[in-house]
C-alpha cells in the first residue's frame, strides 16, 4: 500500500515538472521587450494555467503587466496597437485579452486591486458593442468578481453605465445559460451594497429600465431562478417609497412590465413553495399596489400565453386568501410570543409585527377597491369573487377583533401590532359599520385607547375609527354606544390635536372634518340618549378652536367648529369656563370672533356629505345663539355689533 502511494506522488511530480518548465518558459516570454513575445506567452497561459492555479496565476500577472494588457484590450476593441498586430486580428486579440483578465479576476487579491477597477468602463463599451456569448460570458465573470473584491467595485460599475448595459442584455439572454446566471448575481449584488437614496438619485431611469427587463423575465421562468428575481423585485420596488422611482414606473409608456410581475406573483401563490417565498410575494405586491393603485390586482394578464385566459380577479383572489391566511398565523404567534414567551423574544415580535403590517396593506387596499366596485360600471370582478371576497374579509375582522379582545384581557393597550390591527377594522367597519356590532361595541372603549410602540397617544387609532364613528352616531343607538364606552372624549381629545398648532400631518385628509361631524351628531342627541357630558373635557377643544379661527381661512370647517361650540355652550356659561385654567378672556374674546365670523359667513361645505351641509350648521349656530346668549355676555356684545 506505501509503495503504491509513493509511486502516485512519484508520477505527479514527473508531470509537475513539464507543466513547471512550461510556466517559466511562459513567464520568460511575457517579460519580453517584444510585443510578439508577450502574445506568445499569453496564448501559452492558457494552455498552461489551470483555472484554480491562484499561485501560477497571480505570478503570469506580475510578469505580463497591468499596461500591455490595457493596450491587447483596446486593441481587440479596434483603438489601440500593439506592435505585430493586425485590424484581422481584432477579435482574437479581445478574446485573449478578456480571457486572460477574466483569469487575473479570480484571484481574490488581483480582483481588489485598483487597475481592476480601471477596467470597468473597458468592459462595459466592450460589452455595447459584442454579441459573442463567451466574450460577454467572460465581461459578465470580471464585473461579477471585482465588483464583489473591491469596495468601490459596484459604484465603479453604476457610473459607468453598468446597470443600462446588463438591461439590455438581460432581455435578450437565454433562461439558464451562464450569462444569465451571472447577470442575477451582479443584480444581487448591487442591491446589497448600494445606497437606495443614492440609487434612486442617480439611476433612476436606469433602474427602470432594469425593473422592466427583470420584470419580463420574472413573467416567464418557470425555475429557481424565479425566486432570486423575486428576491431582486422586493429589494428595488420598496424603493418607490423614495418618490422619484414610483413616479418613473408609473410614467413608463409600456406598461406590460406590471402585468409581468403579477403575472409572477400568480405563479408564486399558486405553487407550493416555501412560506417565506410566498411572503415575499406579498411583498413585491404590497410595493406594487403602493405605486400603481390597488386596481393593479384586477385586470386581465395579456402575455400571449395559457395565463391570458386566467379570470381577471384571480390575482385579487390569490392575495385576499394568503394574506388572510398570514394575518390569522401572524396574531396566533404574537398571541403567544406576547403573552406565553419570555422577553427573549422581542426580536421576533418585531419581525412578525413587520410581516403583519404587509398582510394588513394589501387587505385594507382590498376593501378600498371593493368599495368603489359599485361605482365602475365596467368593473371586471364577478359577483360571486365579491362575495368571496366580502365573506373572507368579514372572517378576518373576527379574527382581528379576538386578538384585540385578547390583548385588552392582557391588560395591553401599546403596540404596533395592535395599532395595525385597529386601523384594519377601521378600514373595514368604514364600509359596513354594523359588522360585529356586539363584539365592537364592547371594544370601542379599548380600541379608542390603543397607542402604537413609539406613539405618545391613541391619536392614531382614534383617526382611523372616525369614518365608522361618523357614521354610527348618525342614529341614536350608535351615539348610545360612543357615549356609554366615554369614547367621545377620545374624539374630542383628537380633535384638539387635529386643530393644535403641532398636529401629526401623516393622516388622511377629512379626518378632520368626519371628527366635527361624530361630536356635532353626539351631542345633537344629548337629550334623546341622556348623555350628561363633562365640561372639562371640552374645554380644550374650545381653546383649540379659538386660536386655531385666527389664522385659518375661508375653510368649511369654520363652521363646524363654530356649530360644536354652540352646542357645547348649551351646558355651560361664560362664568364656568372662565373658571378653567388657561381659559381667559383672551380665549373667549377669539370665541366670539369665530361665532361671529361664522353668522356672517356664505361658506359652502365640500365634505364627504353629497348635499351641502351649510344650512344646517348656520341653523345650528342661530338657534344656539338665542339659548345660550344670556349665559355669554362678551360673544352676545360681539353679534348685537354685528347686527
Amino acid at each position: 500500500m506505501e509503495e503504491e502511494r509513493h509511486s502516485q506522488q512519484q508520477q505527479q511530480q514527473q508531470q509537475q515538472k513539464p507543466q513547471s518548465l512550461a510556466l517559466e518558459d511562459c513567464l520568460k516570454l511575457l517579460r519580453g521587450e517584444r510585443d510578439e513575445q508577450r502574445l506568445a506567452g499569453l496564448l501559452l497561459v492558457t494552455k498552461v494555467c489551470e483555472k484554480d492555479d491562484h499561485d501560477s496565476i497571480r505570478r503570469v500577472y506580475d510578469a505580463v503587466g497591468v499596461r500591455f494588457l490595457d493596450r491587447l484590450l483596446r486593441t481587440g476593441m479596434g483603438t489601440g496597437n500593439v506592435t505585430g498586430g493586425s485590424n484581422d486580428n481584432d477579435d482574437v486579440y479581445l478574446q485573449l485579452s478578456v480571457s486572460i483578465l477574466a483569469a487575473f479576476c479570480r484571484v481574490p487579491q488581483i480582483a481588489a486591486a485598483d487597475e481592476m477597477v480601471a477596467k470597468i468602463p473597458l468592459i462595459l463599451q466592450i460589452m455595447e458593442k459584442q454579441s459573442s456569448s463567451n466574450v460577454l460570458e467572460e465581461c459578465f465573470e470580471i464585473l461579477l468578481l471585482v465588483s464583489m473584491s473591491h469596495k468601490d467595485g459596484v459604484t465603479a460599475f453604476l457610473e459607468s453605465g453598468g446597470l443600462k448595459v446588463l438591461a439590455s442584455h438581460l432581455r435578450s439572454m437565454t433562461d439558464g445559460s451562464q450569462n444569465f446566471e451571472l447577470s442575477i448575481r451582479l443584480l444581487q449584488l448591487i442591491c446589497v451594497k448600494i445606497s437606495p437614496d443614492i440609487a434612486v438619485k442617480e439611476y433612476l431611469t436606469e433602474l427602470s429600465i432594469m425593473v422592466s427587463s427583470i420584470a419580463q423575465k420574472f413573467a416567464a421562468l418557470q425555475n429557481a431562478i424565479k425566486f432570486e428575481l423575486l428576491h431582486i423585485l422586493s429589494v428595488v420596488l420598496s424603493w418607490h417609497q423614495l418618490g422619484p422611482l414610483g413616479d418613473a414606473l408609473r410614467a413608463m409608456s409600456n406598461d406590460e412590465w406590471s402585468t409581468c410581475i403579477q403575472a409572477g406573483i400568480m405563479d408564486i401563490l399558486q405553487s407550493r413553495v416555501a412560506a417565506d417565498q410566498k411572503l415575499q410575494a406579498l411583498v413585491v405586491a404590497q410595493s406594487m399596489v403602493s405605486i400603481l393603485g390597488e386596481g393593479w390586482l384586477i385586470g386581465q394578464v395579456n402575455l400571449h400565453d395559457a395565463r391570458s385566459s386566467i379570470p381577471s380577479d384571480r390575482c385579487l383572489l390569490l392575495i385576499l386568501e394568503l394574506s388572510r391566511v398570514e394575518v390569522a398565523i401572524l396574531l396566533n404567534d404574537l398571541g403567544y410570543l406576547k403573552y406565553g414567551a419570555s422577553s427573549s423574544m422581542i426580536g421576533e415580535i418585531s419581525q412578525k409585527q413587520a410581516k403583519l403590517s404587509i398582510a394588513f396593506y394589501l387587505l385594507e387596499k382590498i376593501i378600498k377597491l371593493i368599495s368603489e366596485v359599485g361605482e365602475d360600471e365596467g368593473n371586471v370582478i364577478s359577483e360571486g369573487s365579491i362575495t368571496k371576497v366580502i365573506l373572507g374579509l368579514n372572517e378576518t375582522s373576527g379574527v382581528v377583533l379576538e386578538y384585540l379582545n385578547d390583548a385588552k384581557d392582557h391588560g395591553q393597550r401599546k403596540g404596533d401590532d395592535l395599532l395595525a390591527s385597529v386601523r384594519f377594522v377601521g378600514s373595514y367597519l368604514a364600509e359596513t359599520p354594523l359588522a360585529w356590532k356586539e363584539k365592537v361595541e364592547e371594544l370601542l372603549g379599548y380600541m379608542l385607547s390603543v397607542e402604537g410602540e413609539h406613539e405618545p397617544s391613541p391619536f392614531l387609532s382614534i383617526c382611523f375609527l372616525l369614518p365608522m364613528l361618523y357614521q354610527i352616531t348618525r342614529k341614536t343607538e350608535g351615539s348610545k354606544v360612543l357615549a356609554s364606552s366615554g369614547g367621545y372624549k377620545a374624539v374630542v381629545g383628537c380633535l384638539v390635536e387635529l386643530f393644535s398648532p403641532s398636529h401629526y400631518t401623516d393622516v388622511e385628509n377629512g379626518s378632520e372634518s368626519l371628527a366635527c361631524d361624530t361630536i356635532i351628531s353626539l351631542l345633537l342627541m344629548r337629550e334623546q340618549i341622556h348623555l350628561k357630558l363633562d365640561e372639562s373635557a371640552f374645554v380644550p377643544l374650545l381653546s383649540a378652536f379659538a386660536f386655531w379661527a385666527e389664522k385659518a381661512g375661508d375653510t368649511p370647517l369654520i363652521l363646524m367648529a363654530s356649530s360644536i361650540c354652540c352646542l357645547v355652550f348649551e351646558f355651560t356659561s361664560e362664568e364656568s369656563l372662565l373658571g378653567y385654567p388657561g381659559f381667559d378672556y383672551t380665549t373667549l374674546n377669539a370665541l366670539s370672533r369665530l361665532i361671529v365670523r361664522s353668522l356672517n359667513t356664505t361658506i359652502r361645505l365640500d365634505t364627504h356629505d353629497a348635499t351641502d351641509a351649510s344650512p344646517h350648521l348656520h341653523e345650528i349656530i342661530t338657534r344656539g345663539f338665542a339659548l345660550w346668549a344670556d349665559r355669554f355676555p362678551r360673544i352676545r356684545k360681539a353679534v348685537d355689533g354685528l347686527i
